[in-house]
């Protein structure tokens, strides 16, 4: 079963993609170069189709932790998920018509037999209306897009704790600003008062995750965010070492990690605790011979202030 950050990244994810491509299908639809092989991508009543699997995962996560009735922000952003998906598949029905439907008409117009000419007529009124309808899908379908996108910002909100979900942002966030509408230090900043929070918590995540490299970049954005905060050079101590450990410079782990544990733990900080004396136990039987004895000894009294921290 997938973790419940994983499954909002999930969802995340679709919401971005869909969201890209219906904005595509609009543009197109507006230019009248729409071609029913991309409605038939964006929306469907099958897996195939982003929009009904978003609708899918919306509707699965979101109504199974919040309930159906409950007007939370994500209940009001499954809401609209929902709403989308519908209006979306009157812009498909109409194309269709359009596309699909009245090339056939006119082929068999082509061929019709006497007595029919009312037949051909009701079809030719049907089509001017598909058209008709198919303006007004567009314009009704990109107005809730619009809608959806404010409340999808809004369902962020209810996830800022979330930190593979703000990685997920971070990693993408060319693609993820222009379905925001905002720059991510805008989003972060009004979502966790600082955008250097944002990064921080991306940070997080990654030293959880073992990504000591990664952490390292998110660090940095946060410390070019607000240079003042202790908390910041406290992990980007731990992340150095962590990573240097990794990459097999020892003398550069322990340096960092003397400096890390140098300063008062937090209350997250239990595990970052443990991986490091569990690193700094086995470090001395990795290093050269010629490097052992001051390099492993300090490992070795690190280790030991480790595991009684």
């Amino acid at each position: 079963m997938a973790k419940p950050g994983s499954a909002l990244v999930d969802l995340v994810r679709e919401f971005i993609a869909a969201s890209e491509l219906l904005s595509s299908v609009l543009d197109r639809a507006e230019s009248g170069t729409l071609r029913w092989e991309e409605v038939q991508r964006l929306v469907s009543e099958d897996e195939a189709s982003l929009l009904f699997r978003l609708k899918e995962r919306s509707h699965q996560l979101i109504r199974g932790r919040d309930g159906a009735d409950d007007l939370s922000r994500a209940a009001l952003f499954d809401l609209a998920v929902g709403s989308l998906f519908h209006e979306a598949m009157k812009l498909r029905e109409n194309l269709y018509q359009l596309s699909v439907y009245a090339p056939r008409v006119e082929r068999a117009r082509s061929n019709a037999t006497p007595g029919t000419e009312r037949l051909f007529q009701e079809f030719s009124r049907i089509l001017k209306l598909s058209q008709v309808r198919l303006a007004e899908a567009v314009e009704e379908t990109r107005a809730l897009l619009e809608q959806t996108r404010d409340q999808f910002r809004e369902f962020l909100v209810d996830c800022r704790h979330e930190g593979l979900v703000a990685r997920y942002l971070v990693e993408n966030a060319e693609r993820c600003e222009r379905v925001l509408g905002q720059s991510l230090d805008t989003f972060f900043a009004g979502v966790h008062g600082h955008a250097a929070r944002g990064y921080e918590l991306v940070a997080r995540s990654y030293l959880e995750s073992g990504y000591f490299s990664e952490a390292l970049g998110a660090l940095r954005e946060a410390l070019a965010r607000d240079s003042s905060r202790a908390a910041l050079r406290h992990d980007e101590a731990y992340a150095h070492g962590m990573n240097a450990y990794a990459d097999g410079h020892y003398e550069e782990a322990v340096r960092y990690l003397e400096r890390w544990a140098a300063e008062d733990f937090g209350v997250g900080d239990a595990a970052f605790i443990e991986l490091a004396r569990v690193a700094l136990e086995r470090l001395p039987d990795l290093l050269p011979v010629q490097e052992s004895r001051p390099t492993g000894r300090r490992a070795a009294e690190l280790a030991s202030r480790l595991a009684s921290a």
